[in-house]
């Protein structure tokens, strides 16, 4: 496992799956081990994928300063990786919450980013964060489920702040993906363990996000991004998530049919295929791919 010192000393380990150009993984949660990510639905045929673990998440090291698990306070780590692997740019792929992260990185550093993958990433940095609504929207999606008449008032209470709820989130983890099956189930089941609490909390705090330096920032970054939505997913909603590629001056917007929070286990060819086809430099059109940018 290759580790690297951050610049404040902390070790920081991560995971390198498949062969060809190297990808940078940025994993949600927010701050949750990239074990989750898995092989991106089988990504790891097209691209290297470097898979870092945030500080205090999977093998990185817990760091000495717990403050510096806020979200802009982590630019530095994705940056020190860039200098480790010797890239003069890199192509950068992040999840979720992740997504804000990158979108600070670019921001931060516009020259090192070659192309930017955001998945299924609420626009937090842009001050756009999902609701509580948008979440039950979604999950109102799912009504012919049949789980749906049990899961939903659980997820509701959860939305609504009820302790007990957030007990057994299994109870309701259906509608963060859009096939509820076995290999959802195990994905959601292994959630346990992968997610330092703790540094989630600090992850949005105060002062992590300027979203109007941020748009200023992301309008200066030349690099082509892709924005991708899940039809069923409520945080973000494609609606939501579409306003970040707004914030770009390159972006394709895509929503993928049927998937929820987690695309490439709900579709993996599908996810794989309009991945590598935009770092491959391949423009894709049809009904649900937009052409964002100024």
């Amino acid at each position: 496992m290759p580790t690297f010192a951050a610049p404040d000393g902390t070790e920081l380990a991560y995971h390198v799956k498949g062969e060809g150009e190297p990808l940078v993984v940025l994993p949600g949660g927010p701050m949750r081990a990239s074990v989750y990510l898995g092989d991106l639905g089988g990504l790891t045929a097209h691209r290297r994928l470097v898979l870092l673990d945030l500080r205090g998440t999977g093998d990185s090291a817990v760091p000495a300063d717990p403050a510096t698990y806020r979200c802009d306070r982590l630019v530095d780590d994705v940056e020190a990786l860039r200098v480790h692997l010797g890239l003069e740019r890199m192509d950068v792929l992040a999840h979720s919450a992740a997504g804000s992260l990158a979108m600070l990185y670019a921001g931060r550093y516009p020259q090192r980013v070659a192309r930017l993958v955001l998945v299924t990433a609420t626009p937090w940095a842009l001050g756009r964060p999902a609701t509580a609504e948008h979440r039950l929207a979604a999950a109102r999606l799912r009504t012919d489920e049949p789980w749906f008449a049990r899961a939903y008032p659980v997820f509701e209470a959860w939305l609504g702040g009820d302790e007990e709820a957030d007990q057994d989130l299994t109870a309701f983890a259906g509608f963060f993906y859009g096939r509820w099956d076995d290999t959802a189930r195990a994905h959601a089941a292994a959630l346990d363990g992968q997610v330092n609490d703790a540094a989630g909390d600090v992850y949005f705090s105060d002062g992590a996000f300027d979203p109007v330096a941020t748009r200023r920032a992301l309008g200066r970054v030349a690099a082509p991004v892709l924005v991708l939505a899940g039809e069923v997913d409520g945080g973000p909603r494609p609606e939501l998530a579409r306003e970040a590629a707004e914030a770009f001056v390159d972006a394709e917007f895509a929503v993928q049919p049927g998937a929820g929070h987690y695309p490439w286990l709900d579709g993996p060819e599908w996810f794989t295929g309009r991945v590598t086809a935009f770092l491959d430099g391949r423009r894709t059109a049809g009904p649900a791919a937009w052409r964002c940018g100024r």
